[in-house]
Order: structure tokens, then sequence, then C-alpha cells
């Protein structure tokens, strides 16, 4: 039976949260603070980290955490940890980090007490740094409370200080050519936000990297390419991938249709109780609300982290593929259909 969705908060919540947000931001630095960072060939970096929250269809209240440590450079899964957890915060465009961000960081909590020799040395996260209404994203919240480096990776724009999604922003995405192409993301203000960045030779699609903590955004625009051997960075979207196969095993065999079931296994949608207006209710322009999907892949996890899988994208990579989407690689299904 579906849990009860949290009910929109209340104007006196959302204040508390947007002063919690202006004091925790006047720690963010973003500027580099390791020696790995200022090296071109970013020597000294041996563990990088993604995280992930995942949804389980029609449940509003369950989802799955992630963290991995990935090697560097051979971006091989090296340690993951994933768990169910009760969301107590609705999602609000803005306060995203409420809602996520403390699993996140009982995630990191338990790796540093656990197995302390596999911390990664910076954390790629799936959301926005200082791109942000109030320049303090997920990606700054969840750097600032575990003091970790942290690099914003958003997959869609966020139309913040006069940024939009309008003919001029998608004339200069034709224009980014190669792997590794850039361009500005300036806001009215003049402020440099972030870096829209072709990841993937094949991929039309930009990401939109911006700083979180302890890096500055010409290091974490490098490192985010690095990482990427489809659109999204490994990191993420490994994250993803052990995330979602967590809510396949653990709900995916406990009745149901075989749609249903295969649905399980899929990317989740956020919970179809989408608030809409009421006091204090900004205009979403941000993470998508709880009735799209924030999905970057639909990889299954693999027995051997990284080896299977890599097989496998390399074979249909070999098929010819379209980089576009977020799907890429395909579900297990369409594999097994492939000749």
């Amino acid at each position: 039976m579906a849990h009860t969705a949290a009910e929109w908060p209340p104007e006196e919540t959302l204040s508390l949260w947007k002063g919690e947000q202006a004091r925790l931001k006047a720690r963010v630095v973003d500027r580099d603070t390791e020696a790995w960072q200022r090296d071109p060939s970013f020597s000294g970096l041996q563990k990088v980290g993604g995280v992930d929250v995942s949804f389980v269809k029609g449940d509003s209240v369950r989802a799955c955490a992630s963290l991995v440590v990935l090697s560097y450079p051979e971006l091989k899964v090296v340690y993951e940890n994933s768990r169910m957890v009760g969301l107590k915060a609705p999602y609000v465009s803005g306060f995203l980090a409420f809602r996520e961000v403390p699993f996140l960081v009982e995630l990191v909590q338990q790796l540093q007490e656990k197995e302390p020799d596999l911390m990664p040395q910076v954390l790629l996260v799936d959301g926005n740094g200082v791109l942000h209404q109030r320049g303090f994203g997920v990606a700054c919240h969840l750097g600032v409370l575990t003091e970790l480096p942290c690099i914003g990776v958003a997959k869609k724009l966020l139309q913040v200080d006069g940024l939009e999604n309008n003919a001029l922003h998608k004339e200069k995405i034709v224009l980014l050519q190669t792997g590794g192409d850039t361009f500005p993301l300036i806001g009215n203000s003049g402020t440099v936000l972030g870096m829209a960045l072709k990841s993937h030779d094949h991929s039309s699609k930009p990401l939109y990297v911006s700083v979180g903590h302890r890096i500055s955004l010409e290091a974490a625009v490098r490192l985010t390419h690095r990482c990427c051997r489809f659109r999204i960075p490994e990191p993420i979207r490994q994250a993803d991938i052990r995330s979602r196969e967590y809510i396949r095993r653990t709900l995916g065999h406990t009745g149901g249709s075989p749609a249903q079931r295969k649905d399980r296994s899929q990317k989740e949608q956020r919970p179809n109780a989408c608030p809409t207006g009421g006091p204090g209710a900004p205009t979403d322009q941000g993470r998508p609300p709880e009735c799209y999907s924030r999905g970057s892949s639909t990889d299954p996890k693999d027995p051997e982290p990284g080896f299977q899988e890599q097989e496998r994208d390399q074979q249909l990579e070999g098929m010819g593929h379209h980089e576009d989407s977020d799907l890429w690689p395909p579900s297990p299904a369409s594999i097994q259909s492939l000749p």
C-alpha cells in the first residue's frame, strides 16, 4: 500500500529552510583546495564518489539512497552502499536538499566509520550547486555538511537569474561540437553560475555543471568530462544504477503483475502528488516535481561492478547508440531483445 505524501510545508518552514541555506552558504568555498584539483591530469586523485536517490513508483515516502566510490581514472566501482529510506519532506523547488541530503550525509558517515580508506576525494551530485535560486543547491549543501569537495551536475537548466532555455540558449548548444566543449552560464547579475558541458561526442544535450564546495568551476568541469563514458558522469550513473536495482531486489519480487515488476526495475518516477500553488509555493523551475522521473540510466547492477556492464556497453556501442537519451544504455528487457 502506498504511503501518504508529506504535506506542502507551511510558510514558517520555508522561512526556516531559507535561513538554514543562508547560514550554510557562508561556508561554501568556490576555489580549489586540493593539489590534485590544480594538476592538469588530476595527479593524486584516486577515488571519486557519486550519490543518487531513487524513488518507488506510486509511493511518496519510500526511496533508496545510494553512495558509490569509483577508482580514478579507471572508473571502476570499489565501494557501494544503498539503503531504503523514508522521505520526511515533500519536493519543493529550491529546497531539494531538505528532502534528500540527510540520507546522503548518513551514507558518507557510514563509509567514514567502516572503511575510511575508501572515502572519496570528491563527490559528484545529481543536482545543482551555486546554480540555484539562492546560490546554495543540493551539491553545496552536501559539500558543506560533509566537508568534501562536491560538484553539481544537472541534466536540465535551472532557469534562475535570467537564465532561460530559449532560442539563444539552444543556438549555443548547437555550437557544442565535441565532448568537452562548453559555454558559460551567465545570469543577469553578470555572475558565471556554471557551465554547459557537452559531456560526450554523441550527446546533443549538455550537462549543467556548477560548483558545490571546495573546487573551482574550471576543475569541476574538467573532472566531470573525464568521468563521462556516456552522457551522465559514471559516479552518478553507477549510483543511479545501484539505487534502482536495490529497489528492484527489495520490492520487485513482492507480487504485482509482470508489467508492475518491470516498472519497478526502471528509474522510478517521483510520486504523483505534486503540490501546485499554495502559500509560499515557488514556481517550479528546477528539479522536476514528484510526478516526473529524474533517472539518468536504466542499467542493472552487475555481479562484479563494472565488468559485465562494461562489456555490455561496448557491445551496444558497436551497434550504434543514440547517446541523447538519459535512458542509454537500454534496460535489461531491451538488451535481451537485441539480435
